[in-house]
């Protein structure tokens, strides 16, 4: 990224937002048939220009040891052919999605003769900030303009050539279908300053979208002027109630920990039924220790299980996203519901349970944006959900909640058909 002189840096920021709420009112009226047929243009110029990728990935993984980045980091940030396919056929996947604009979500015609209609329409202007990591740019380009909104993408200055030429080759296609070049931008510059900056442009950006750090995220709620959609941490739960399968609930706990533990949907805490405690708690201890899982729990979880550790408080609270898992034996479903709801993070839980009655109970009190039944924490996603693409994760209440996809990044508005009708 290049460096902008801090007295220009605002206004260049100012630039960019103003260009995009433009190519957002040009956006709202392209049709469907054009926001595919860019999707799939972006596709074919991804494949025929891999090497041009390649070339700016290499620079990119050239600079990681400056940037002290992690083998996991390095990974992330690594393109090859088969990943850039990866990518292509991702937009060819949204593509194939439907698009949300206009669409009529419920009608009435009242009395009177008016035809009320409740129509879906895009939210705006996107400002998404997030990790290093090339395919992230193309999947928020897409998902945001299939939806009909321009984008401003903040990715990491790790990724910054790569995400440049990719961004350059979706501005190219765009220009083909007749949509607007500005409804896809990346930020120049790697100036955290800027990231303030359109933070405070409520007027032209319509919705911040961190996706990052914990702190990143808590830095963008406190400083946006605009909404945010987001979740800060991922504590999720795995209960396993009196009444569950115990082969189950091992593979599922075994799964949502240690499928992928660097995740936001992996399982950090485990609650057991004192009932099943006593012959769950041995086994499912031995199968996380021997994928190289440190359990941390109360009294009577480090009475059952050789080699775990005492849980503090602090543990209980905590996303890991690594080998550690917190546990606790609860005397009761209520206790266990009680225990996630002031531990958790509102993001993902589950229950593992043969009764019905309390599978109900559990998913009606846990308040998370989402809840599973007899089911791993790590299908909270879009993908998994059949929602698509997804922009990221939101544990709030409004306006989107859970996986965030094409339909989150639109609002609705009432559109009423008279034919002269006065109000008296």
């Amino acid at each position: 990224m290049s460096t902008i002189q801090q007295s220009d840096l605002q206004a260049y920021c100012l630039g960019v937002a103003q260009a995009a709420k433009t190519a957002a009112g040009r956006l709202a009226l392209a049709s469907g048939a054009q926001k595919d047929q860019w999707l799939t243009s972006s596709a074919r110029l991804l494949r025929e220009r891999s090497a041009q990728i390649l070339a700016a990935n290499a620079q990119d993984l050239a600079a990681a040891p400056g940037f002290g980045l992690s083998d996991a980091q390095v990974d992330r940030l690594r393109l090859t052919s088969a990943r850039i396919e990866g990518i292509a056929a991702a937009l060819e996947e949204i593509a194939m999605l439907r698009d949300p604009v206009g669409e009529i979500i419920e009608s009435c015609l009242r009395p009177n003769g008016l035809e009320v209609s409740k129509v879906r329409v895009p939210l705006g202007v996107v400002f998404f900030i997030y990790e290093s990591r090339p395919n992230v740019t193309a999947d928020a380009a897409a998902i945001c303009v299939k939806s009909g909104n321009a984008v401003i993408l903040r990715g990491g200055k790790e990724a910054a050539h790569s995400s440049r030429v990719i961004v350059e080759l979706l501005t190219e296609a765009a220009a083909r279908h007749g949509l607007p070049a500005e409804a896809v931008q990346l930020v120049a510059t790697a100036d955290r300053d800027a990231v303030g900056h359109f933070l405070s442009l409520p007027e032209y950006i319509d919705v911040a979208i961190p996706r990052g750090g914990e702190s990143l995220i808590r830095r963008v709620a406190a400083e946006a002027k605009m909404p945010v959609i987001k979740h800060f941490t991922g504590n999720c739960h795995v209960y396993v109630d009196a009444s569950a399968d115990l082969d189950m609930a091992e593979t599922l706990t075994v799964n949502a920990k240690c499928q992928r533990m660097g995740v936001c949907n992996a399982c950090e805490s485990l609650l057991v039924h004192r009932k099943a405690a006593q012959e769950f708690l041995p086994r499912i201890g031995a199968a996380l220790q021997q994928r190289g899982v440190e359990l941390r729990g109360d009294e009577a979880t480090c009475t059952l299980v050789a080699g775990a550790k005492p849980a503090t408080e602090e543990d209980y609270y905590a996303e890991y996203l690594g080998p550690v898992i917190s546990v606790k034996v609860v005397e009761s479903l209520d206790q266990a519901i009680a225990h996630i709801n002031q531990y958790g993070s509102h993001h993902t839980d589950a229950v593992v349970t043969g009764d019905l009655a309390a599978a109900r109970k559990f998913t009606r009190c846990v308040d998370s944006s989402a809840v599973m039944v007899n089911a791993s924490t790590r299908f909270n996603d879009g993908g998994e959900f059949g929602l698509g693409a997804e922009i990221g994760i939101s544990t709030d209440r409004f306006h989107a909640r859970g996986p965030c996809g094409l339909k989150e990044l639109t609002t609705y508005k009432y559109v009423v058909f008279g034919e002269g009708q006065v109000r008296t």
